[in-house]
């Protein structure tokens, strides 16, 4: 058995909180709305830009990501008392913590991508 630091969990637990929290920043949607985000800093983002700067996503994704993005302290959500209300979103700093990882992974697979599309025909042939 390997110790891990103090309040790390272990990944191949499947009990593992770390499970919870990579599905939660592993998702396209995710990625796409921490990178809008972090573009408009040090503003915020209404609903419906959002919605315009992040091509396909539905309505329902949108309201869903947005919802986990904010209940895991990555995103905040201000409402202006208007009629109807308004409703902005910014990273909180948990959230530009999270930038620089994710604008990595979008980099690796923007490089990668010719290279995989080349292996998956390789494996379709």
């Amino acid at each position: 058995m390997t110790s891990r630091p103090a309040g790390r969990g272990d990944l191949f637990d499947p009990r593992c909180a770390t499970r919870r929290v990579l599905d939660r920043i592993g998702t396209k949607w995710t990625s796409m709305l921490v990178k809008v985000l972090a573009e408009a800093e040090p503003g915020e983002v209404r609903f419906a830009e959002l919605q315009r700067r992040i091509p396909g996503i539905s309505h329902k994704m949108l309201s869903v990501t947005l919802h986990n993005v904010v209940r895991d302290g990555l995103v905040a959500r201000r409402v202006e008392p208007t009629v109807p209300p308004q409703v902005h979103y910014g990273l909180t700093d948990l959230g530009r913590s999270l930038e620089v990882p994710l604008a990595a992974l979008r980099d690796w697979a923007e490089t990668n991508v010719a290279a995989i599309d080349k292996a998956n025909a390789a494996a379709d042939s």
